[in-house]
């Protein structure tokens, strides 16, 4: 985890955004293909990710739909409660949004 994602570690959701990056930056790299669950979730949020001054990559395959490309995979990774965990995932992105605008707005 680099030193900036370290300074995230407090915010609720760090963990899925911090390895939605890694997925990000290893796709980038060359060294993974695919997207996982957490840089679907990523993908959702980037533009608002990026407002907030965190350094969100652009990667080859970019999902056009990142939210139908998240459910689909959580759909596939959880069918009996797939709607149920999109949601969770889409709230713990909000909440992770809402304190990473605070603490910039703090810091500004």
């Amino acid at each position: 985890m680099t030193r900036v994602r370290e300074t995230l570690a407090d915010l609720p959701g760090a963990d899925l955004i911090c390895a939605g990056l890694d997925a990000l930056d290893a796709i980038a790299a060359g060294a993974a293909r695919t997207f996982t669950l957490e840089a679907l979730l990523v993908a959702v949020g980037a533009r608002r990710l990026r407002d907030a001054g965190l350094d969100v990559p652009q990667v080859a395959g970019w999902p056009v739909e990142p939210e139908l490309a998240l459910y689909a995979a959580v759909a596939k990774a959880h069918p009996q409660g797939a709607h149920s965990r999109y949601n969770a995932l889409i709230r713990q992105l909000v909440s992770f949004e809402r304190a990473l605008e605070a603490r910039a707005r703090r810091r500004a």
